[in-house]
């Protein structure tokens, strides 16, 4: 008897910049916050820019339309 080990893909339920990180909560409960640094584009915008975000892919990842950037919630773990 086999038993199938999955692992569930982590999503993000929400997102925020402070002035120095980008604070991601997953949909597992973890909390996760990287240097706002890692993301020139962030870092250089406003912070009604770094306000404007939707999640994308069902919560794989995120977007902000004002700076054209895009951040996957597995590349951030993956650092």
């Amino acid at each position: 008897m086999s038993t199938l080990d999955v692992k569930p893909e982590p999503l993000a339920i929400e997102a925020r910049c402070t002035d120095a990180a980008l604070c991601v909560i997953l949909a597992d409960g973890r909390e996760i916050s990287v240097p706002l640094a890692w993301f020139p584009r962030l870092l250089r915008a406003k912070p009604a820019q770094r306000a404007n975000f939707r999640l994308i892919g069902g919560g794989i990842g995120i977007h902000w339309p004002d700076v054209d950037e895009d951040v996957s919630v597995e590349s951030i773990l993956a650092t």
